[in-house]
């Protein structure tokens, strides 16, 4: 797989701080920023993380060529000295990341970057943009494959992404949430996984008749023949024309695939194409759908006892279409001063936007049937001792208390980069798609439902929650 240079891809304020820094003496201070979202994902309270292996391929192909260094000298914006600083460029710092595939809650680093200031800002633009799309995919991927039940879903919406990379990696993205495959080729091509598809109703269309369509396809592919049958009238042409090729198929030796539906009332019609198959023979033929279908209408036509099989999820997949931003932020934790890890808190008049300090680790605890209890938001200098009782609360309602007993906890960052080197092997798509979906599979049906599902539980340690609460009123006292 090519990689891309992508580190001319930041803002300007980016690299105009990282010359103040310069400038002032402070270029190799070091800071810890966290990657995070404030509020839920469309209906949903959790997010699928995705996007790591591209930050990785960012990060290590991470250095300013000499066309990039011309095209800054041009801006007149920086001096000479600090430009060959840049052209010596490369990261050096510490990544530590939840794996793809892992669930994660607002407010919790996704994400923590612990470098020198200027590297640690210059990254910003590029992992917020990698990982706030995928994340946001994956996530509705994973709710539309949760309402899909035991059916199966394939990602269709190349045409309508916003441009080739958000197609190729919201497709990447769609695998991680749990859809068996893509109509992408070139994904399919990078990442090894199934790409699914069949004729356009253009097809139909090119022929004397849609029979001469059908049996031509037919003729082309009698191994994998599945028909859209809704060009001219899905009940009264379409059904009765490919059963009479399925016939014709199966008569020299050929089993047909099923057919596909794209309009109309998909619940009536799958459940009536169903019928007519079954009663022709043809009890393993499937029905596919597309449609402008999302996790809601997926849901709705299964409740209506819908005959789908297999759906194909297009443009409000690959758009996310209710809800088109993550809105995943990189905010300042700490810094050393002199040797000193300071922990930072950005204070706001909106509550949402008041950051969490210091360096933390995200800890997820298992009750003793395996499933998820709450996640516990610590300082990275704490240990959760899984032998002693753990008393949690509610940050925000901090005498709604529960003590925990027979549990255990798992640390969510892991170390990605170290010394600026990648110390994490990457998983091939189809195993994170795997570990995604079990990861899910060990929250509760009640946290997982598309409509209000119940509020999981993000937790705060004393010493977290009380360092915050030093920071605020600290910052009081100084406004």
């Amino acid at each position: 797989m090519s990689t891309r240079n992508l580190t001319m891809m930041t803002d300007l304020y980016q690299l105009t701080m990282m010359y103040g820094y310069y400038k002032n003496g402070m270029s190799k201070n070091i800071a810890v920023f966290d990657v995070f979202f404030r509020r839920s994902i469309q209906d949903s309270r959790y997010a699928v993380v995705a996007g790591l292996e591209q930050l990785i391929e960012y990060i290590e192909n991470l250095s300013f060529e000499s066309d990039d260094i011309e095209y800054l000298r041009s801006l007149d914006l920086f001096d000479e000295e600090f430009l060959s600083v840049l052209e010596h460029f490369s990261f050096t710092g510490e990544i530590y990341a939840m794996p793809e595939g892992s669930v994660a809650y607002p407010y919790e680093p996704l994400i923590r970057v612990k470098a020198p200031v200027m590297e640690a800002q210059l990254v910003e633009t590029a992992i917020l943009n990698i990982v706030n799309h995928q994340t946001l995919i994956a996530t509705k991927a994973s709710r539309v494959v949760y309402a899909a039940g035991d059916t199966s879903v394939f990602e269709f919406g190349l045409r309508r992404a916003q441009g080739p990379d958000a197609g190729i990696y919201g497709a990447r993205a769609a695998i991680i949430g749990g859809c068996n495959g893509t109509s992408n080729v070139l994904t399919g091509q990078m990442y090894d996984v199934p790409v699914k598809g069949t004729h356009s109703h253009s097809w139909v269309m090119s022929f004397p008749t849609e029979l001469d369509a059908f049996r031509a396809y037919a003729e082309l592919y009698p191994d994998n023949c599945l028909l859209l049958v809704d060009t001219y009238d899905t009940l009264r042409s379409g059904m009765p024309n490919a059963i009479q090729v399925f016939k014709e198929l199966k008569a020299a030796g050929h089993e047909p695939v099923g057919i596909r539906l794209d309009s109309g009332d998909l619940a009536y019609l799958s459940k009536k194409a169903r019928q007519m198959m079954d009663e022709a023979g043809f009890p393993n033929a499937k029905v596919f759908a597309t449609n402008d279908l999302d996790e809601h209408s997926i849901y709705d036509l299964r409740s209506q006892g819908a005959a789908i099989d297999v759906w194909g999820v297009g443009t409000r997949l690959i758009t996310s279409e209710n809800n088109p931003a993550l809105g995943g932020v990189y905010k300042l934790a700490a810094e050393e001063i002199n040797g000193e890890m300071i922990p930072r808190i950005k204070i706001s008049e909106n509550e949402e936007k008041i950051t969490l300090p210091g360096i933390k680790q995200v800890y997820r605890l298992y009750g003793s049937d395996g499933m998820a209890v709450a996640d516990y938001i610590a300082l990275d200098e704490e240990t959760v001792d899984t032998a002693k009782p753990l008393t949690i609360f509610d940050p925000r309602a901090p005498w709604k208390r529960m003590t925990l007993t027979d549990f255990t906890a798992k640390p969510l960052l892991v170390p990605v980069f170290v010394d600026g080197k990648c110390c994490y092997d990457l998983p091939t798509l189809s195993e994170i798609k795997e570990y995604a979906a079990s990861q899910l599979n060990t929250f509760w049906e009640e946290y997982r439902r598309l409509n209000v599902p119940h509020i999981y539980k993000v937790d705060y340690s004393q010493k977290l929650y009380d360092l915050r609460a030093r920071l605020l009123e600290e910052g009081r006292q100084h406004s």
